[in-house]
Protein backbone atom coordinates (compact mmCIF):
# COMPACT_ATOMS: atom_id res chain seq x y z
CA UNK A 1 0.00 0.00 0.00
CA UNK A 2 1.10 3.57 -0.67
CA UNK A 3 1.56 6.26 1.88
CA UNK A 4 -1.66 7.27 3.61
CA UNK A 5 -3.44 10.40 2.38
CA UNK A 6 -3.23 13.58 4.43
CA UNK A 7 -6.80 13.23 5.64
CA UNK A 8 -5.93 9.92 7.29
CA UNK A 9 -3.11 11.51 9.27
CA UNK A 10 -4.94 14.67 10.24
CA UNK A 11 -4.67 13.94 13.93
CA UNK A 12 -0.93 14.59 13.86
CA UNK A 13 -1.39 18.12 12.50
CA UNK A 14 -1.35 21.01 14.97
CA UNK A 15 -4.88 21.51 16.30
CA UNK A 16 -6.86 24.29 14.65
CA UNK A 17 -6.79 26.43 17.76
CA UNK A 18 -2.99 26.39 17.70
CA UNK A 19 -2.72 27.93 14.28
CA UNK A 20 -0.95 31.31 14.41
CA UNK A 21 -4.17 33.33 14.21
CA UNK A 22 -4.59 36.82 15.58
CA UNK A 23 -7.83 38.28 16.94
CA UNK A 24 -8.09 40.18 13.68
CA UNK A 25 -8.04 36.96 11.68
CA UNK A 26 -10.77 35.49 13.83
CA UNK A 27 -13.07 38.39 12.92
CA UNK A 28 -12.20 38.56 9.27
CA UNK A 29 -9.88 41.55 9.44
CA UNK A 30 -6.54 39.90 8.73
CA UNK A 31 -6.50 40.52 4.99
CA UNK A 32 -7.70 42.92 2.35
CA UNK A 33 -8.11 40.04 -0.13
CA UNK A 34 -10.95 41.15 -2.42
CA UNK A 35 -11.54 37.77 -4.02
CA UNK A 36 -14.81 36.00 -3.31
CA UNK A 37 -14.97 33.22 -0.76
CA UNK A 38 -15.36 30.66 -3.55
CA UNK A 39 -12.31 31.98 -5.41
CA UNK A 40 -10.22 31.69 -2.26
CA UNK A 41 -11.42 28.15 -1.50
CA UNK A 42 -10.74 27.04 -5.07
CA UNK A 43 -7.22 28.35 -4.84
CA UNK A 44 -6.35 25.63 -2.33
CA UNK A 45 -8.68 22.84 -3.45
CA UNK A 46 -8.04 23.09 -7.20
CA UNK A 47 -4.26 23.53 -7.34
CA UNK A 48 -2.17 22.79 -10.41
CA UNK A 49 -1.13 19.44 -8.95
CA UNK A 50 -4.76 18.37 -8.52
CA UNK A 51 -5.55 18.52 -4.81
CA UNK A 52 -8.89 16.80 -5.30
CA UNK A 53 -7.19 13.92 -7.11
CA UNK A 54 -4.16 13.39 -4.91
CA UNK A 55 -5.98 14.20 -1.68
CA UNK A 56 -5.92 17.37 0.40
CA UNK A 57 -2.59 17.63 2.17
CA UNK A 58 -1.95 19.37 5.48
CA UNK A 59 -1.09 22.69 3.84
CA UNK A 60 -4.26 22.63 1.72
CA UNK A 61 -6.38 21.95 4.78
CA UNK A 62 -4.78 24.58 6.98
CA UNK A 63 -5.09 27.18 4.22
CA UNK A 64 -8.74 26.30 3.72
CA UNK A 65 -9.34 26.56 7.46
CA UNK A 66 -7.73 29.97 7.45
CA UNK A 67 -9.93 31.17 4.58
CA UNK A 68 -13.09 30.08 6.40
CA UNK A 69 -12.00 31.64 9.70
CA UNK A 70 -11.21 34.91 7.94
CA UNK A 71 -14.74 34.79 6.48
CA UNK A 72 -16.13 34.68 10.06
CA UNK A 73 -17.34 31.07 10.05
CA UNK A 74 -15.91 30.43 13.50
CA UNK A 75 -14.01 27.35 14.63
CA UNK A 76 -16.85 24.77 14.97
CA UNK A 77 -18.40 25.54 11.56
CA UNK A 78 -14.96 25.65 9.94
CA UNK A 79 -14.03 22.24 11.33
CA UNK A 80 -17.34 20.75 10.18
CA UNK A 81 -16.96 22.10 6.64
CA UNK A 82 -13.34 21.07 6.21
CA UNK A 83 -13.96 17.59 7.61
CA UNK A 84 -16.86 17.15 5.19
CA UNK A 85 -14.59 18.10 2.30
CA UNK A 86 -11.90 15.69 3.46
CA UNK A 87 -14.45 12.89 3.64
CA UNK A 88 -15.75 13.70 0.15
CA UNK A 89 -12.24 13.59 -1.29
CA UNK A 90 -11.46 10.34 0.52
CA UNK A 91 -14.61 8.70 -0.80
CA UNK A 92 -13.89 9.87 -4.33
CA UNK A 93 -17.07 11.98 -4.51
CA UNK A 94 -15.28 15.28 -5.11
CA UNK A 95 -13.43 15.11 -8.41
CA UNK A 96 -13.82 18.56 -9.92
CA UNK A 97 -14.81 22.15 -9.27
CA UNK A 98 -18.54 21.52 -9.71
CA UNK A 99 -18.46 18.63 -7.21
CA UNK A 100 -16.64 20.77 -4.65
CA UNK A 101 -19.01 23.71 -4.95
CA UNK A 102 -22.11 21.50 -4.78
CA UNK A 103 -20.78 19.74 -1.68
CA UNK A 104 -20.09 23.04 0.05
CA UNK A 105 -23.50 24.48 -0.82
CA UNK A 106 -25.24 21.33 0.42
CA UNK A 107 -23.30 21.21 3.68
CA UNK A 108 -23.76 24.93 4.35
CA UNK A 109 -27.50 24.77 3.65
CA UNK A 110 -27.83 21.83 6.03
CA UNK A 111 -25.96 23.70 8.75
CA UNK A 112 -28.18 26.76 8.26
CA UNK A 113 -31.55 25.00 8.14
CA UNK A 114 -34.00 25.27 11.03
CA UNK A 115 -37.54 24.03 11.65
CA UNK A 116 -40.45 26.24 10.67
CA UNK A 117 -40.93 29.05 8.18
CA UNK A 118 -38.35 31.81 8.84
CA UNK A 119 -40.56 34.68 7.68
CA UNK A 120 -43.69 33.60 9.57
CA UNK A 121 -44.22 35.75 12.67
CA UNK A 122 -46.26 34.03 15.38
CA UNK A 123 -49.89 34.96 15.96
CA UNK A 124 -51.40 35.01 19.44
CA UNK A 125 -54.43 32.80 20.00
CA UNK A 126 -56.14 35.63 21.84
CA UNK A 127 -55.34 39.34 22.02
CA UNK A 128 -52.53 41.12 20.22
CA UNK A 129 -49.31 39.40 19.25
CA UNK A 130 -46.27 40.96 20.95
CA UNK A 131 -42.93 40.95 19.12
CA UNK A 132 -39.96 42.03 21.25
CA UNK A 133 -36.89 43.20 19.33
CA UNK A 134 -33.53 43.27 21.14
CA UNK A 135 -29.90 43.98 20.28
CA UNK A 136 -27.11 46.46 20.94
CA UNK A 137 -27.03 50.02 19.65
CA UNK A 138 -25.59 50.37 16.18
CA UNK A 139 -26.84 47.11 14.70
CA UNK A 140 -29.79 48.74 12.95
CA UNK A 141 -32.37 47.59 15.49
CA UNK A 142 -34.79 50.51 15.28
CA UNK A 143 -34.71 50.50 11.48
CA UNK A 144 -35.29 46.75 11.58
CA UNK A 145 -38.37 47.32 13.76
CA UNK A 146 -39.73 49.64 11.06
CA UNK A 147 -38.94 47.11 8.32
CA UNK A 148 -40.68 44.38 10.28
CA UNK A 149 -43.74 46.57 10.82
CA UNK A 150 -43.82 47.34 7.09
CA UNK A 151 -43.66 43.65 6.26
CA UNK A 152 -46.43 42.77 8.73
CA UNK A 153 -48.68 45.50 7.35
CA UNK A 154 -48.20 44.11 3.85
CA UNK A 155 -49.39 40.77 5.23
CA UNK A 156 -52.60 42.46 6.33
CA UNK A 157 -51.82 42.82 10.01
CA UNK A 158 -52.63 45.96 12.00
CA UNK A 159 -49.46 47.03 13.76
CA UNK A 160 -48.65 49.31 16.68
CA UNK A 161 -45.08 50.29 17.59
CA UNK A 162 -43.70 50.71 21.10
CA UNK A 163 -40.68 53.01 21.51
CA UNK A 164 -39.28 51.34 24.62
CA UNK A 165 -35.69 52.39 23.98
CA UNK A 166 -36.03 55.21 26.49
CA UNK A 167 -32.27 55.32 27.06
CA UNK A 168 -31.81 57.30 23.83
CA UNK A 169 -34.11 60.18 23.01
CA UNK A 170 -32.93 59.82 19.42
CA UNK A 171 -34.28 56.29 19.25
CA UNK A 172 -37.73 57.44 20.36
CA UNK A 173 -37.77 60.21 17.75
CA UNK A 174 -36.48 57.84 15.07
CA UNK A 175 -39.23 55.30 15.68
CA UNK A 176 -41.89 58.01 15.80
CA UNK A 177 -40.72 59.24 12.38
CA UNK A 178 -40.88 55.69 10.99
CA UNK A 179 -44.37 55.24 12.46
CA UNK A 180 -45.56 58.47 10.82
CA UNK A 181 -44.06 57.39 7.51
CA UNK A 182 -45.78 54.00 7.77
CA UNK A 183 -49.07 55.52 8.94
CA UNK A 184 -49.25 53.42 12.08
CA UNK A 185 -49.58 54.37 15.77
CA UNK A 186 -46.60 54.54 18.08
CA UNK A 187 -46.66 54.53 21.88
CA UNK A 188 -43.65 56.21 23.46
CA UNK A 189 -42.56 57.60 26.81
CA UNK A 190 -40.17 60.27 27.90
CA UNK A 191 -36.41 59.90 27.54
CA UNK A 192 -35.03 58.16 30.62
CA UNK A 193 -38.43 56.73 31.52
CA UNK A 194 -39.35 53.16 32.36
CA UNK A 195 -39.23 51.02 29.19
CA UNK A 196 -41.38 48.32 30.79
CA UNK A 197 -44.11 50.91 31.35
CA UNK A 198 -43.99 51.86 27.66
CA UNK A 199 -44.40 48.20 26.65
CA UNK A 200 -47.26 47.81 29.15
CA UNK A 201 -49.05 50.89 27.81
CA UNK A 202 -48.52 49.81 24.20
CA UNK A 203 -50.28 46.50 24.77
CA UNK A 204 -53.19 48.34 26.37
CA UNK A 205 -53.34 50.72 23.41
CA UNK A 206 -53.29 47.83 20.96
CA UNK A 207 -56.22 46.19 22.74
CA UNK A 208 -58.16 49.47 22.78
CA UNK A 209 -57.47 50.18 19.09
CA UNK A 210 -57.99 46.61 17.92
CA UNK A 211 -54.41 46.28 16.64
CA UNK A 212 -53.36 42.64 16.30
CA UNK A 213 -49.58 43.09 16.57
CA UNK A 214 -47.31 45.14 18.83
CA UNK A 215 -43.63 45.48 17.88
CA UNK A 216 -41.51 46.65 20.82
CA UNK A 217 -38.18 48.40 20.26
CA UNK A 218 -35.86 48.08 23.28
CA UNK A 219 -32.72 49.76 24.57
CA UNK A 220 -29.41 48.57 23.19
CA UNK A 221 -26.61 49.78 25.40
CA UNK A 222 -23.43 47.73 25.45
CA UNK A 223 -24.21 44.07 26.00
CA UNK A 224 -21.61 43.94 28.78
CA UNK A 225 -23.70 46.24 30.94
CA UNK A 226 -25.66 44.12 33.39
CA UNK A 227 -28.15 46.95 33.91
CA UNK A 228 -29.39 46.58 30.35
CA UNK A 229 -29.87 42.84 30.71
CA UNK A 230 -31.85 43.27 33.92
CA UNK A 231 -33.92 45.95 32.20
CA UNK A 232 -34.75 43.51 29.40
CA UNK A 233 -35.73 40.86 31.93
CA UNK A 234 -38.07 43.36 33.57
CA UNK A 235 -39.63 44.34 30.22
CA UNK A 236 -40.27 40.67 29.47
CA UNK A 237 -41.82 40.06 32.91
CA UNK A 238 -44.11 43.10 32.63
CA UNK A 239 -45.23 42.11 29.13
CA UNK A 240 -46.05 38.60 30.37
CA UNK A 241 -48.07 39.99 33.28
CA UNK A 242 -50.00 42.36 31.02
CA UNK A 243 -50.68 39.67 28.41
CA UNK A 244 -50.18 36.02 29.42
CA UNK A 245 -48.14 34.14 26.85
CA UNK A 246 -46.40 37.26 25.57
CA UNK A 247 -43.95 38.09 24.15
CA UNK A 248 -44.82 35.68 21.37
CA UNK A 249 -41.61 36.42 19.48
CA UNK A 250 -38.28 37.75 20.73
CA UNK A 251 -36.08 38.61 17.78
CA UNK A 252 -32.37 39.24 18.34
CA UNK A 253 -30.80 41.70 15.89
CA UNK A 254 -27.10 41.17 15.20
CA UNK A 255 -24.67 42.97 12.89
CA UNK A 256 -23.26 40.53 10.33
CA UNK A 257 -20.08 42.58 9.84
CA UNK A 258 -18.63 42.25 13.36
CA UNK A 259 -17.72 38.58 13.29
CA UNK A 260 -17.18 36.80 16.59
CA UNK A 261 -18.36 39.83 18.55
CA UNK A 262 -21.89 39.20 17.24
CA UNK A 263 -21.67 35.67 18.57
CA UNK A 264 -20.69 36.94 22.02
CA UNK A 265 -23.57 39.42 21.95
CA UNK A 266 -25.97 36.63 21.05
CA UNK A 267 -24.82 34.49 23.95
CA UNK A 268 -25.24 37.29 26.48
CA UNK A 269 -28.67 38.37 25.24
CA UNK A 270 -29.79 34.75 25.36
CA UNK A 271 -29.01 34.74 29.08
CA UNK A 272 -31.42 37.65 29.63
CA UNK A 273 -34.27 36.77 27.28
CA UNK A 274 -35.39 33.76 25.26
CA UNK A 275 -34.88 34.61 21.59
CA UNK A 276 -37.07 32.87 19.03
CA UNK A 277 -34.80 33.82 16.18
CA UNK A 278 -32.09 36.06 14.77
CA UNK A 279 -32.20 38.93 12.31
CA UNK A 280 -28.79 39.55 10.73
CA UNK A 281 -28.31 43.10 9.46
CA UNK A 282 -25.92 44.90 7.11
CA UNK A 283 -25.65 42.02 4.67
CA UNK A 284 -25.70 44.31 1.66
CA UNK A 285 -22.64 42.87 -0.01
CA UNK A 286 -19.99 44.23 2.34
CA UNK A 287 -20.30 41.68 5.13
CA UNK A 288 -18.51 38.36 5.29
CA UNK A 289 -21.43 35.98 5.30
CA UNK A 290 -19.70 33.25 7.24
CA UNK A 291 -20.86 35.00 10.41
CA UNK A 292 -24.41 33.87 9.64
CA UNK A 293 -23.27 30.24 9.68
CA UNK A 294 -21.39 30.73 12.94
CA UNK A 295 -24.44 32.34 14.59
CA UNK A 296 -26.76 29.53 13.51
CA UNK A 297 -24.25 26.82 14.40
CA UNK A 298 -23.17 28.10 17.80
CA UNK A 299 -26.26 29.86 19.18
CA UNK A 300 -28.66 27.15 18.07
CA UNK A 301 -31.23 29.78 17.04
CA UNK A 302 -32.93 29.98 13.65
CA UNK A 303 -31.95 32.77 11.29
CA UNK A 304 -35.29 34.44 10.57
CA UNK A 305 -34.50 37.46 8.41
CA UNK A 306 -31.60 39.19 6.68
CA UNK A 307 -31.32 42.97 6.49
CA UNK A 308 -29.86 43.76 3.09
CA UNK A 309 -30.16 47.56 2.83
CA UNK A 310 -31.68 50.73 4.23
CA UNK A 311 -35.07 50.69 2.49
CA UNK A 312 -38.24 49.42 4.17
CA UNK A 313 -38.41 46.44 1.84
CA UNK A 314 -34.84 45.35 2.58
CA UNK A 315 -35.79 42.62 5.05
CA UNK A 316 -35.74 39.15 3.52
CA UNK A 317 -36.92 35.89 5.07
CA UNK A 318 -33.90 33.65 5.38
CA UNK A 319 -33.48 30.97 2.71
CA UNK A 320 -30.56 28.65 3.63
CA UNK A 321 -30.05 27.22 0.13
CA UNK A 322 -30.18 30.61 -1.55
CA UNK A 323 -27.84 32.04 1.06
CA UNK A 324 -25.34 29.21 0.66
CA UNK A 325 -25.40 29.55 -3.11
CA UNK A 326 -24.89 33.30 -2.85
CA UNK A 327 -22.01 32.86 -0.43
CA UNK A 328 -20.24 30.65 -2.97
CA UNK A 329 -21.31 32.56 -6.07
Amino acid sequence: MGAPHAFLTRSIRPPLNRLPLTPESMTGRITEDKRSLWQRIKRFAMTDVGALVRGLNADDIENMERVLLEADFGVPATMELVEALELGVRDGKLRNEADLREALVTRLATMLEAPGEPGAIARAVQGPTVVLVVGVNGVGKTTTVAKLAHRLRREGRSVLLAAADTYRAGAIAQLEIWAERLGIPCVSGSAGGDPAAVAFDAIGAAIARGADTVVVDTAGRLHTQEGLMEELRKVTRVIARRLPGAPHETLLVLDGTVGQNALQQGKLFSQAVTPTGIIVTKLDGSARGGAVTALRRELGLPIRFLGTGEELGDLEPFDPVRFAEGLLA
